[in-house]
């Protein structure tokens, strides 16, 4: 009969850094271990475990899948960890929780900013600090608990996360000035076809861009992709010193200091404003938020 584990959350660290290093000898580098200690320590996990961890035939040490297994779920207890120290820290100390939201790209400032003051409208008290990510660090930095709450587009949420649509927001299409669309209002999406379009992330590794050919495909054509070589500025401005358009969730207009001319695009295309955050982890601040942006 299996005994119960009292896993130490020391050795599930070693086990992440091998396997992110690939080799015994730089991971003991950064964390500052000598390498037969680092042994020890994994041979050590790997009795207590009960199974082979890593296979270390080879110049390279390859993570086997029950490793593997042990990774993903040492990435979510970490986060717990640390968080629970924090939020204990916090309590005792009598200090307010400040709500640390991180954002892709996607989503712009303003969004951001919107929906924070439609909270605060509701929660004037909330205290919040906010960051632009980039989905894998947003990722990495809420299971890490280094984040509280993230804000993306159509991210497919890893093991230990949870997720919920908080908003949809109306798609529009930015050229620049110059381009031939430019002396229109409104487009239709059917028209779009021989037009390329910058995207941020790459077709089948990013939810938001497969969204946006999705849309396009229902409107009856492949959209042609460019990647904007410029990341983490905002949507509207991939489309300046270029032919090219880009889909974007700002208001129609003038953009990016008339440079820019966001056209209305028709029909109605909506696009999610998601949450993700630690699904183990409290926190009474990030509730109040979704609770505030979904009222």
């Amino acid at each position: 009969m299996d005994t119960e584990l009292g896993l130490d959350l020391r050795k599930l660290e070693h086990l992440v850094a091998i396997a992110e290093e690939g080799t015994f000898t730089r991971a003991a580098r950064r964390l500052h271990l000598s390498q037969q200690a680092l042994s020890s320590s994994i041979r050590a996990l790997e009795r207590e475990v009960g199974v082979d961890l890593l296979d270390r035939g080879g110049n390279a040490v390859t993570v086997l899948p029950a490793g593997q297994a042990l990774i993903d779920d040492a990435r979510v207890l970490h986060g717990i960890a640390r968080s629970a120290v924090r939020r204990a820290r916090r309590i005792g100390r009598a200090e307010a929780e400040t709500l640390r939201i991180g954002h892709t790209p996607a989503v712009t400032g303003d969004e951001v900013t919107a929906l924070i003051r439609r909270v605060h409208a509701i929660h004037p008290e909330l205290s919040t600090h906010v960051n632009q990510r980039y989905p894998d660090e947003l990722s990495e930095q809420l299971l890490a608990g280094d984040l509280d709450l993230g804000l993306c587009r159509a991210m497919t949420p890893e093991r230990g996360l949870s997720h919920s649509t908080i908003d949809q927001r109306r798609l529009h299409v930015a050229v620049a000035t110059d381009h031939h669309l430019a002396d229109n209002d409104s487009v239709r999406l059917a028209a779009l076809a021989d037009e390329t379009v910058m995207v941020w992330g790459h077709p089948g590794r990013s939810g938001y861009t497969d969204l946006l050919v999705d849309h396009c495909r229902q409107a009856g054509f492949e959209p042609r992709l460019l990647r904007n070589p410029i990341q983490g500025t905002p949507p509207e401005t991939a489309v300046i010193g270029t032919g090219h358009i880009a889909f974007v969730t700002v208001a129609p207009g003038l953009a990016a200091g008339g440079r820019v001319k966001v056209l209305t695009l028709e029909p109605h295309v909506h696009v999610p404003l998601h949450a993700l955050w630690p699904q183990h982890i409290g926190s009474e601040a990030r509730d109040a938020f979704l609770r505030g942006a979904t009222s």
